[in-house]
């Protein structure tokens, strides 16, 4: 008797783009004392580690981390716009940008 073994899904660039965006929000706090950076920072990085999860559960279950992602794309973007500074709005933009062409690309 053979068992086929496959490896779970594991949304794993979900949760490190997660990781990195709830980074940056303890980053601009503990720089600028921005209590607006923490609470937006950990509140997208839960979003998209929320997203991650559900990704995980069911791997074309991407809506979630798509809107997520794209309205982070549209914040960040404007930031980036508005200051012209690379760090951290166009870092975090640029990252937004790749999850949303991966997240896109895996509803087609």
């Amino acid at each position: 008797m053979s068992a086929v073994l496959t490896k779970p899904y594991v949304d794993y660039p979900g949760y490190i783009f997660a990781a990195f965006v709830a980074q940056g929000g303890l980053m601009g706090f503990i720089k600028a004392r921005s209590i607006a950076s923490l609470v937006s920072g950990l509140t997208s990085g839960a979003a998209l580690a929320y997203g991650a999860y559900l990704n995980t559960q069911n791997p074309k279950d991407v809506k979630f981390s798509l809107i997520t992602s794209l309205l982070l794309l549209f914040v960040m973007g404007r930031k980036f716009v508005r200051s012209g500074k690379i760090m951290p709005a166009g870092m975090a933009q640029i990252a937004s940008l790749i999850m949303v062409l991966r997240y896109g690309q895996r509803l087609m």
